[in-house]
């Protein structure tokens, strides 16, 4: 079997490694070969394939022919001449303070102007060598211009938003740098620009009014990230392999993989999904014996996180978020960030469908993996405690630790923001965040789940156990139990192996704390 990168950003080390490399350079072609088009944005999710696409462009203008043999765009009639590439990557800059910042900033501009054959002059700006070195590298190059790679261009804002004064002092400098190609289009050969978010106030985007987005189009909807097709021509022994260790036949194995790591839509006519790369790379590389949520373990985007310690997540419902304008996906204001640009941009919401009527989408969280992290990210918003809190919180579930599971949950309780009536607080927030916490542990539940004789509350199936939770509000917790009992809420479970919990919880409408609880086996 072929090996498989699981660092996956840097394409000449991945060719001369033999490593598995799903043809994606059909794309670059078309891009380069675009009439009437030569600046191009882009943006993904974190850990989507942006970095290794910077850099197989890289090479390619780079004239290196032989890291593409037997790819598609080596079949076609480019000329591969060779050009200077100014090739920035904004995500490691310091952001700390604004000095450590700029210090930053300047320190990276100059090594990568040197890189590009630039002499780069101390006497003036950073900004401004980078204008200097656009003219003087495409006359080098004969006035054929120069190629610009600009690799997570909005990281260091991203890093800042739980201080939004300095994001927007990080904004304004980046703004000075990229303001530097509103006149030397002339000189530019080709812009490819990437990163997670568009903050439609950098100036890159007001100073080049031409510069083609192309994130939502159709030609490029599966640009990154693998389609169904393309996971079997490239995967398949890999994945044949993982299936037999996990003692799954091969289609059941198939169908639960793409459950977990198949549901990314970036393309509103395009109804095609693509699986997450790296949750591929992770998954077939380690080939352990179930699937796992492997996208987190890279780390989560520092943009979301930043915004989380600001925002209450608990207003939306990300399973289905209905009737969303085609401008919501764009950041203008720093200032008034919104929840649903957020979690879409940050890969936690896809589009679902489109509606060409009206111009407006329904989103939805991706896949399984997606939705175990976001609904552990919302546990602990609601708690205002830390993801490994949230974490811990649903182990005690699973292990039947009940006095640490109730402690637990009364603080998850204590910490949230409910609506302004009993009703709304039960339905709306207590459910809800019981809802985040079941998910976040991989449970199969279903909230008013319709029986014979009336609704439990939330019924939620795990390989571990059975819960038949029921919420009474203004009530002792002993009526949760006699409901339980008397309607026969664990009746559908009476031959199952696992073991059966009847979990009654019972809440005050004037503190809106979880004031009671009681668990007993079936």
């Amino acid at each position: 079997m072929r090996p498989i990168a699981t660092d996956t950003h840097d394409f000449p080390s991945m060719r001369r490694d033999g490593c598995i490399y799903v043809d994606k350079t059909m794309f670059i072609h078309r891009l380069v070969t675009t009439v009437g088009s030569k600046l191009f944005f882009l943006s993904r999710p974190r850990r989507f394939g942006k970095s290794l696409t910077v850099s197989a462009l890289k090479a390619f203008f780079g004239g290196r022919r032989e890291l593409f043999e037997g790819l598609y765009i080596d079949g076609t009639d480019w000329k591969w001449d060779k050009y200077p590439v100014i090739h920035f990557e904004f995500n490691d800059l310091d952001t700390i303070d604004i000095p450590a910042f700029e210090k930053s900033l300047a320190w990276h501009v100059e090594r990568k102007l040197s890189e590009a054959g630039y002499s780069f002059d101390r006497t003036i700006s950073p900004a401004d060598n980078f204008g200097c070195a656009i003219e003087s590298l495409s006359a080098a190059n004969g006035g054929n211009g120069v190629v610009i790679l600009i690799d997570e261009y909005d990281a260091p804002v991203g890093h800042c938003l739980d201080d939004i004064a300095k994001a927007e002092a990080v904004r304004d400098r980046l703004s000075a740098v990229y303001s530097q190609m509103k006149n030397r289009t002339g000189d530019i050969r080709f812009l490819f620009m990437t990163g997670v978010s568009k903050f439609t106030k950098l100036s890159v985007f007001s100073a080049l009014n031409n510069i083609v987005d192309i994130s939502q189009d159709d030609e490029y909807a599966t640009m990154l990230g693998y389609t169904e097709d393309e996971l079997s021509a490239n995967f398949e022994e890999h994945l044949r392999a993982h299936a037999e260790k996990m003692g799954k036949p091969y289609e059941q194995y198939r169908a639960e993989m793409k459950r977990w790591y198949n549901g990314f839509r970036f393309a509103k006519n395009v109804e095609t999904t693509v699986y997450n790369p790296i949750s591929v790379a992770y998954t077939l590389y380690r080939k352990e014996p179930g699937f796992t949520a492997t996208w987190a373990t890279t780390g989560r985007p520092s943009m979301l996180m930043n915004y989380l310690k600001r925002e209450d997540m608990l207003r939306i419902d990300p399973e289905a978020t209905e009737n969303v304008s085609a401008n919501t996906f764009d950041v203008a204001e720093l200032r008034d960030l919104q929840p649903i640009p957020m979690l879409f941009q940050s890969g936690y919401l896809t589009i679902r469908d489109y509606n060409p009527a009206t111009n407006r989408f329904v989103l939805g969280v991706p896949d399984e993996e997606v939705r175990q992290d976001l609904c552990l990210l919302m546990t602990g918003v609601a708690a205002d405690k830390s993801v490994y809190w949230a974490s811990r919180l649903g182990d005690y579930l699973i292990g039947a630790d009940w006095d640490y599971f109730f402690e637990g949950l009364q603080s998850l309780y204590a910490g949230m923001v409910y609506g302004s009536t009993e009703r709304c607080v039960h339905e709306n927030s207590y459910g809800r965040c019981l809802s985040f916490l079941l998910a976040s542990q991989g449970f199969d539940f279903t909230m008013e789940n319709v029986q014979s004789n009336g609704r439990a509350d939330v019924v939620a199936k795990h390989p571990a156990m059975v819960c038949i939770f029921e919420l009474k509000v203004d009530e002792p917790v002993d009526n949760a139990f006699k409901q339980i009992r008397e309607r026969g809420y664990a009746e559908p479970f009476k031959a199952d192996p696992r073991p059966v919990w009847l979990i009654g919880l019972s809440f005050d409408s004037k503190t809106r704390h979880l004031v009671d609880f009681a668990v007993a086996r079936n």
